[in-house]
């Protein structure tokens, strides 16, 4: 039984946002903040250089869009929120090891 993998799907205004947090933050930092594959955001700012970057078949070639406002905020948002699960999971490990080394500690535990 054979796993296919299904491949993401990005609008243009969504690439375009990634390139320039890439260029701000580098495209390692960009990559893991939006959760997509590092080789796909190094092409993007290769095309995006040459100004070859394309979105979905809808966008031609002679309109440029541009990221709304809301647009950034909401890729924002979600990388912040992508920040704090994560910052959120390493508190609960990190408690969850400190309550077993405190468990051990415990005289009157068996062991």
């Amino acid at each position: 039984m054979s796993t296919r993998q299904i491949r993401a799907k990005y609008t243009l205004e969504f690439k375009q946002e990634a390139v320039r947090q890439a260029r701000t933050s580098g495209v390692t930092a960009a990559a893991k903040e939006l959760n997509i594959p590092k080789g796909s955001l190094t092409n993007w700012v290769r095309l995006d250089c040459k100004d070859e970057l394309k979105g979905s078949l809808q966008q031609s070639k002679a309109s440029t869009s541009t990221v709304t406002a809301e647009q950034m905020e909401i890729t924002r948002l979600r990388a912040e929120n992508a920040r704090l699960r994560m910052e959120c999971d390493i508190a609960k490990k990190a408690a969850a090891y400190f309550a077993q080394d405190t468990l051990r500690s415990t005289p009157g535990l068996i062991k």
